[in-house]
């Protein structure tokens, strides 16, 4: 294969978080920092809180509206600590706080028109009216999701996996990676198929390296044949094959019922994950 060409690899100018006062939360904004940092991007910070529905019944004894108003207080008391830990953290680097009111996953869904990139927390600690559900977000809000695994350390994205499928989904995904896969030592295009499907997902995979290639990414393709450990088993040893903390992947679901319902390696790849996932829909 061609060396890669000399290309201007495109930019990633801002990132959107969630800040809350729990622990994840900072650990997802020093990674958002990290990565802020390293891409000389300017970083949103989103404090944004909802009250809790009183779920009480005629014998409860709860006096409704003592109720509300300490929880309504609780989220003004928790965005200023939100305000705080962001001013705190993201001191180095070209940073804008706002806030909302709101369910945390549909208020980063309107701020998404402000950014390029979301950064999300695989298993947020707090309920979905303070903390922001990954698969929420990622399905409503347009922009490519950045998803970080419990206790991970900062993005270091010089080995990077993309899971390769022949959507639209997964072409989404590969175009919202470029400034990752431009900063990458080495890019595997993997593809995950059924034997009497292995030629034609050779073609594909190495379709898409080409093409990675030319414009600048140092790419390769491969594919490997369906085993008993899955699309994502073949995704997760062939990231610690190559020492990747990244991969890339096209996210697949449907709304039905007022519900996200997924497919099955998106699923799985959010509940179980092993390293970053670069998710777009």
């Amino acid at each position: 294969m061609p060396a890669p060409s000399k290309t201007t690899p495109p930019a990633l100018g801002t990132i959107l978080v969630h800040v809350g006062p729990d622990e994840d939360s900072a650990s997802r904004l020093v990674a958002s920092v990290a990565l802020a940092s390293e891409l000389e991007a300017r970083l949103i910070g989103l404090g944004a809180e909802m009250v809790e529905p009183l779920l009480a019944t005629p014998y409860s004894g709860v006096n409704t509206a003592e109720w509300v108003t300490a929880m309504a207080q609780q989220v003004e008391t928790d965005l200023i600590a939100a305000r705080a830990s962001f001013d705190h953290l993201a001191a180095r680097v070209e940073r804008e706080w706002r806030e909302a009111r709101d369910m945390p996953a549909h208020a980063l869904a309107l701020v998404a028109r402000a950014c390029d990139l979301i950064v999300a927390s695989a298993h947020p600690s707090r309920n979905y009216f303070h903390a922001a559900d990954p698969a929420e977000v990622v399905m409503r809000s347009g922009r490519p999701v950045l998803v970080m695994p419990d206790q991970a350390a900062p993005l270091s994205g010089k080995h990077i996996v993309v899971a390769w499928k022949d959507t639209r989904e997964a072409r989404r995904a590969l175009a919202d990676a470029l400034p990752f896969l431009h900063r990458a030592e080495q890019v595997l295009v993997l593809g995950v198929c059924d034997k009497d499907q292995q030629g034609a997902a050779q073609a594909q995979v190495e379709d898409v390296a080409a093409y990675l290639v030319g414009r600048g990414v140092a790419a390769k393709g491969q594919v490997k044949i369906a085993s008993d450990a899955g699309v994502v088993g073949e995704l997760n040893n062939a990231a610690d094959a190559l020492g990747a903390d990244l991969i890339v992947a096209g996210a697949y679901g449907q709304s039905r019922l007022r519900e996200w319902v997924f497919g099955g390696v998106t699923r799985t790849l959010l509940d179980e994950p092993s390293r970053y996932l670069l998710l777009s829909h």
